[in-house]
């Protein structure tokens, strides 16, 4: 899998927020299909550091209804994978440089 695949968007949340500060980890949402070796070398490339620790978790898909004025809609949300990367002591990304 080439590297330019393996990261999709990092996670911009409250939760993911405060473990970039307390933490020193970074949330990422990644290729199904990618595991952790791949996603260690893909932030080690795109952002200049040092990965110590990757932790993957798969989030389930979720079955969504809402009533509006056509009846009832019904849908899902598509799983995804989730990867929680810690970076050394003393280093950073800067995930808002791009906006």
């Amino acid at each position: 899998m080439k590297l330019s695949e393996v990261l999709v968007k990092p996670i911009l949340t409250e939760k993911a927020n405060a473990q970039q500060d307390k933490l020193r980890r970074y949330a990422f949402r990644v290729n199904r299909k990618a595991n952790k070796l791949e996603i260690k070398k893909a932030v080690e490339d795109f952002y200049g550091v040092k990965v110590v620790d990757v932790n993957t978790s798969v989030v389930p898909g979720k079955n969504k209804t809402r009533f509006t004025k056509a009846g009832y809609v019904q849908g899902r949300k598509p799983a995804y994978k989730k990867a929680l990367i810690t970076v050394a002591e003393g280093e950073s990304i800067d995930l808002y440089a791009s906006i």
